[in-house]
């Protein structure tokens, strides 16, 4: 079978009406069209957050239908995230020991399932990993990955925070920070990403899971619909869209 194209906004054709048409069969475009254009984007980030690509993974919410976006249009009744989480395999040798000791209770996290639960950005998973210093709902990405930290024999390295790019401003001013470019990231080292503009305050972050043939494996909390749960992500490590950069606690 023919590769199947990448399409995105701007796209055009009947590749296009196509892809549309299978978002109108599932629900998430009222018409079909030849355009891509912003509300097509806007319904592909809505099945994206829904749905999983053949090998079970949760697909990334880009807008951009590749591949694996195709693959779960073209099967309807293919697994969604509300599927109680299968805890992955043990991690694999790298990283810093309480990187790893974080990595090893985010991967327990979600073997218990934790998502939201009741509205989006609530529920008592997220209620502990904001840890008192807001009341739900509130996005919950940082918060996690610090409870994580906090649960460790060593304890949380750096200031508890909700905020991603905070986070990452901690680990700078710590000489933890780091780039893909000079090293490889490794189990338990944490990932950063920028939302809305790249001088903003908005961002997201995650575990590295493990890097194995230039895909990047992340556990990660507050990504997709509603009720977005503990899981695993891929990455092209090469191709990160929005990437901020890494870090290995010490």
């Amino acid at each position: 079978m023919a590769q199947s194209p990448l399409l995105k906004q701007g796209a055009t054709g009947a590749q296009v009406r196509e892809m549309t048409g299978l978002l109108v069969d599932r629900g998430y475009l009222d018409a079909a069209s030849s355009t891509f254009d912003l509300s097509v984007k806007h319904a592909v980030e809505g099945f994206q957050a829904r749905h999983v690509a053949a090998n079970g993974r949760p697909l990334k919410v880009d807008g951009k239908v590749g591949e694996l976006t195709w693959w779960a249009l073209r099967n309807p009744d293919n697994t969604s995230l509300l599927t109680p989480p299968v805890a992955p395999p043990e991690i694999p040798p790298g990283g810093s020991a309480i990187g790893r000791a974080a990595l090893r209770v985010a991967l327990a996290e979600m073997a218990a399932g934790s998502k939201e639960v009741g509205e989006n950005n609530s529920g008592p998973f997220v209620k502990k990993y904001l840890n008192d210093i807001v009341p739900p709902p509130a996005n919950w990405c940082a918060g996690f990955v610090s409870w994580c930290f906090s649960q460790t024999p060593q304890g949380i390295p750096y200031r508890y925070s909700l905020g991603a790019r905070d986070t990452r401003d901690q680990f700078k001013r710590l000489g933890w920070a780091y780039d893909a470019r000079d090293r490889t990231p490794e189990p338990g080292d944490i990932v950063v990403w920028w939302r809305g503009q790249p001088d903003g305050w908005m961002g997201h972050i995650g575990f590295v899971r493990s890097v194995e043939g230039g895909i990047l494996h992340t556990v990660e909390g507050n990504k997709g619909g509603f009720p977005a749960p503990v899981n695993t992500f891929d990455y092209v490590l090469g191709r990160m869209d929005r990437l901020l950069g890494f870090g290995r606690a010490e």
